[in-house]
């Protein structure tokens, strides 16, 4: 299972505090081809893993930019995958690469939804000047993004923050590490984030299947 935990407050009380931290995990197929996440080519400004299958290569599940700019996906669980829709990794790949603001482009993707199976898409704009924002959209649930509140979100294979057992768990076990941030050098945090990411009752894995892609992004 496809899971994003992350907890953002755009003007945080102390100046230890991280305005955003998120952690995520991607289950995917063992031969589907992939990158690992680095820099793209000669371009230093976009970091991300990025898809190798033929005929979708270039789109991402998650990324970041050096212009602050983070987008994150997750497929929505449905029974049935329309075999020539459109690749919904490149929806992250071109947020990272526009200029649009991260609520113009998810207004836009919402009306281009219909072309892609079912997915979740988080982009955000991360400014310590003009304040961080996060948006958020699902092609299965609302037709209009929504600009997200300060707060701690769980998002995996269903809209933002439907409580799947999994989920929750999770997400309290996410909750505990970020409580503890402040604290912790971020090394630890970070072991601590992939603890969550590991911990079979939080992940379904099919390992005879799948294999898990995960990224951690304290700010």
């Amino acid at each position: 299972m496809c899971i994003i935990f992350f907890k953002f407050d755009p003007r945080p009380v102390s100046k230890n505090a991280y305005r955003l931290i998120l952690a995520a995990n991607r289950d995917e197929f063992y031969h589907r081809p992939s990158k690992v996440a680095d820099f793209w080519g000669d371009n230093n400004e976009i970091l991300s893993g990025l898809d190798m299958e033929e005929g979708k290569e270039g789109g991402t599940w998650l990324g970041i930019s050096t212009r602050g700019k983070l987008a994150a996906l997750t497929n929505y669980l449905q029974p049935r995958q329309d075999p020539d829709a459109r690749g919904r990794g490149e929806l992250v790949a071109q947020f990272l690469t526009t200029d649009m603001d991260s609520f113009s482009y998810l207004k836009k993707v919402s009306t281009e939804g219909h072309l892609y199976n079912g997915f979740n898409l988080l982009a955000a704009d991360l400014s310590t000047e003009k304040g961080d924002v996060i948006c958020y959209y699902g092609n299965q649930g609302e037709p209009e993004p929504v600009v997200l509140a300060p707060g701690t979100y769980g998002l995996s294979n269903a809209l933002l923050e439907t409580p799947w057992r999994k989920l929750c768990f999770g997400k309290q076990l996410f909750l505990e590490a970020v409580e503890r941030s402040q604290a912790l050098p971020k090394d630890v945090l970070i072991t601590q984030l992939l603890d969550v990411l590991n911990n079979e009752e939080a992940c379904q894995t099919r390992p005879s299947r799948t294999r898990a892609r995960s990224m951690y992004s304290p700010f």
